[in-house]
């Protein structure tokens, strides 16, 4: 019997951005509880997000293109908002670093390093 992989999305919105504190490992069957999360953030008028991703074991290529998406629809607003990324573990850093991706993201050590960015 297989169990059905889970991931853990966490949000609480904050006076200056919304804060997403994530878990679990983000594949192709993941990617869309990920991309729905943020596209209703998205919908609601905040356009400035941060993603802990402490607890994040791994991420596919469906879920980095879920960020990418996000962060380019986050900084075409009028008020240029921004995806940004906090407690990136080494191994997810890893496959950001060899996608090409380390630069299209701010990446902070800490949580409050990250909301305190905007």
């Amino acid at each position: 019997m297989t169990t059905q992989p889970t991931v853990v999305i966490h949000k609480k919105e904050m006076k200056r951005c919304v804060l997403f504190t994530l878990a679990g490992r983000f594949d192709s069957s993941t990617a869309r509880q990920l991309e729905e999360a943020l596209q209703l953030t998205l919908n609601a008028g905040h356009f400035n997000l941060v993603l802990n991703m402490a607890g994040v074991e791994y991420m596919s290529s469906a879920a980095l293109r879920v960020l990418i998406s996000t962060a380019k629809e986050c900084r075409k607003t009028l008020n240029g908002g921004d995806l940004r990324l906090a407690a990136v573990s080494p191994r997810v850093q890893q496959v950001l670093d060899l996608a090409g991706l380390d630069t299209l993201f701010q990446s902070f050590e800490s949580e409050v390093e990250a909301v305190g960015s905007f």
